[in-house]
Order: structure tokens, then C-alpha cells, then sequence
């Protein structure tokens, strides 16, 4: 009789983000199964019902790439947040039209009974890049990402943080400005150094350009507003390593995202300032690495959701 394949478990992985949502095939070696990653726009004028359907429509396609060969353990959800309630309700920051949605609803019937988990997208970047990236070993770091916001993940004592309400990571939202009362936000770092303010400060000085790509172009080119741009972009994400640093006694940092590849010599930048401006010793120690997943990252890790509960 001819040997027959064996059947392969794999996990529909769903990635939110504030401009897109993601969704894939894979199995618990990180591979996505070809053909099956789907995307779909989301952005600011989101509503729950457009939201929702986003969600519905590339998880509809990811699925069907599966075949007699693929048994689905589960689903893993990594998202943009904050999480609310008990951790699976999503109030995605800009996207002001939804509050306090319900993700698994959203994804169940896709399941086929199999369990739904959801976590963080900066979480899911971390457990990806601590399995197969470049956290494998590290036992206390964290996996960042300067794109078109900020976040990232926290691995202490060599787990994975989540936190009490899921929301450890949040990276982007810690200060590295002296807050106004008036407008808190505008002193986090992603309201700093993210790409599109980078890209605002930048047009604020002078620079006509309309965008992260334009941005590189004119640093590479020796512009110098591009130039002032960039360096401004990676001090402060620099200041906000060495915080975490002092904070969290983190020997490795690894920064992932579009923006992060604005310039060849960005995250020396980066690490340049974190060992700068830090205070403690152990601090100035941190060493700054690339991500090595790449935009695969979040949909791996929420794949691993799946596969590891």
C-alpha cells in the first residue's frame, strides 16, 4: 500500500493592527502554510460591524487553504490594544469607533470547537522571537516595534509576561518627554518617535515629504531635516530602553518594525542613546538587536497562542 502523509496540526493565527488585519495557517514549527495568509484594512473609521467583518473575511479565506492534511488545534488572536474585561474584549487605540469589542465571537465559528486565545500583539512578537527569533536563550529582554506605532513584549526569568489584565508590553505608551496635564500622550515615546511622527515633526520642519519611504531616502541622501528626523526617532526610543533597563534589568532588546529600517544605522542609533542616557550600570549593558521574524512575528506568536495555551 503507499505511505500515507502524515496529517499536519496547524493553528489559524489572526494579527490586528491599527491599518490591517492578518490571518494564516500555521504549524508549531512557525512555517505558514503557503497560500494562506490574508489581509484586509482596518484603520481610524473602523465600527464594530466593519471591524468584525474584516476579521471574518481573512480568517474565511486563511481556512480555506486548509486541506485534508491540516488538523486546526486552535485559534491565537494577537492584537492591538488596550484589553479590557477578562482580557479578550479589545479598545484598540486608534480605532475611536470600537470600544470594548469582543474578539472571540468574532473568530469562534471558525474554530470548529477547538479553543480561541487572545493576547497582545506586542506578547505574540515576544513569544515568536523567544522561540524561534532573536530572544531565543535570553532570559530577561524584550521584543519592540517602531512601525506605525509602538509596542512590544516582556520576557522576565525567561517567560513571557502578560500581566494581571493582559496588558504588560505596552512599550509605546511610557514617557520619555515630561507630560503636559493638557495632552499626556504627546510625551510617550510612539507619540515621538513612531513612524508617522517622525514623519509630522519632520513635515513640521521643513521636510515636504509625505512618508516613511521618502523619509529613508532623504537620510540616506544626507537631508538634513531627514537626518535631525531620524536621529530624533531613535534617541527617544533609546531613552526608553534605558528606563526599561533600570526598570526591568534586561540584558537584550530586539526592534523589529518598518520604521526600524528607515536607516542602515538606526538601531545603533538606538543603542547608542540607551547606553547614553542610562543610569545604572547594568543599563548600559543592553544590547540592541534586530528582530529576526520580520512581519511574520505577531502571526507566529499567535499561532504559538494556540499550540501552547
Amino acid at each position: 500500500m503507499p505511505a500515507t502523509s502524515p496529517v499536519s496540526a496547524v493553528a489559524l493565527a489572526v494579527d490586528i493592527g491599527g491599518t490591517k488585519v492578518d490571518a494564516a495557517l500555521v504549524d508549531s514549527e512557525g512555517r505558514i502554510v503557503p497560500g494562506s495568509r490574508h489581509r484586509a484594512p482596518t484603520g481610524a473609521g473602523q465600527t464594530p460591524e466593519t471591524f468584525t467583518l474584516a476579521i471574518a473575511s481573512v480568517c474565511e479565506r486563511a481556512t480555506d487553504a486548509a486541506g485534508p492534511m491540516h488538523r486546526l488545534v486552535g485559534i491565537g488572536v494577537g492584537t492591538a490594544g488596550p484589553l479590557l474585561g477578562d482580557g479578550t474584549h479589545v479598545s484598540p487605540l486608534n480605532m475611536p469607533g470600537i470600544r470594548d469589542l469582543p474578539l472571540v465571537p468574532a473568530v469562534e465559528r471558525f474554530a470548529d470547537g477547538a479553543p480561541v486565545r487572545v493576547a497582545l500583539d506586542g506578547t505574540c512578537i515576544a513569544l515568536a522571537e523567544v522561540r524561534f527569533g532573536a530572544l531565543r536563550g535570553v532570559r530577561n529582554g524584550i521584543a519592540m516595534v517602531v512601525s506605525t506605532g509602538i509596542g512590544g513584549g516582556i520576557v522576565l526569568d525567561g517567560r513571557v509576561v502578560r500581566g494581571d489584565t493582559g496588558n504588560a508590553g505596552h512599550v509605546g505608551q511610557s514617557w520619555v518627554r515630561r507630560p503636559s496635564p493638557e495632552d499626556p500622550v504627546a510625551a510617550t515615546v510612539e507619540a515621538v518617535a513612531s513612524g508617522p511622527a517622525t514623519v509630522r515633526w519632520a513635515n513640521a520642519h521643513g521636510w515636504e515629504g509625505a512618508d516613511g519611504l521618502a523619509l529613508a531616502a532623504d537620510y540616506r541622501a544626507g537631508n538634513p531635516v531627514a537626518v535631525q528626523a531620524v536621529h530624533r526617532s531613535a534617541d527617544a526610543v533609546g531613552h526608553a530602553i534605558a528606563s526599561f533597563g533600570a526598570l526591568l534589568d534586561v540584558t537584550t532588546v530586539a526592534v523589529g518594525g518598518g520604521f526600524s529600517r528607515v536607516a542602515d544605522d538606526y538601531l545603533p542609533l538606538v543603542e547608542a542613546a540607551a547606553h547614553r542616557t542610562a543610569v545604572l550600570p547594568a543599563a548600559r549593558e543592553v544590547s540592541v538587536v534586530p528582530a529576526e521574524l520580520g512581519d511574520d512575528a505577531p502571526l507566529v506568536g499567535a499561532a504559538l497562542l494556540a499550540f501552547e495555551g
